[in-house]
């Protein structure tokens, strides 16, 4: 697993994954994402190298998604792969780790109000 953590212009950070996120890739991206998570600025997880999640890599990005949340800042996830985001649907977890398909998508969903 390998991230990369960028700016999004003014709407927050975004971070790239690449690779599988099972139990070796979340203990890889565990600490550099909670430290993200933590400043509760707005989150783009680049979802589109990511071509296998586990129950553990969900962990990791529902945490985040409740530390961001918890400083009114959102985390959208970004084109994952349709493997992944049958894994997402299936989980029930949408509303809590919404899927956009473009970074126009994504600004849009994190210049929203919280709860729409």
């Amino acid at each position: 697993m390998e991230i990369t953590i960028l700016d999004f212009g003014d709407s927050g950070k975004k971070v790239m994954l690449t690779g599988k996120l099972d139990i070796v890739g979340a203990q890889k991206i565990e600490l550099p994402l909670a430290t993200l998570a933590g400043t509760r600025s707005n989150i783009v997880i680049d979802m589109g190298g990511v071509d296998f999640i586990a129950s553990i890599g969900i962990r990791q990005l529902v945490m985040a998604s409740k530390a961001v949340a918890r400083g009114a800042g959102k985390l959208v996830l970004l084109d994952p792969t349709p493997l992944v985001t049958d894994v997402l649907v299936t989980s029930g977890l949408l509303d809590l780790l919404p899927i956009v398909r473009s970074e126009d998508e994504a600004r849009a969903a994190l210049s929203r109000p919280a709860g729409t």
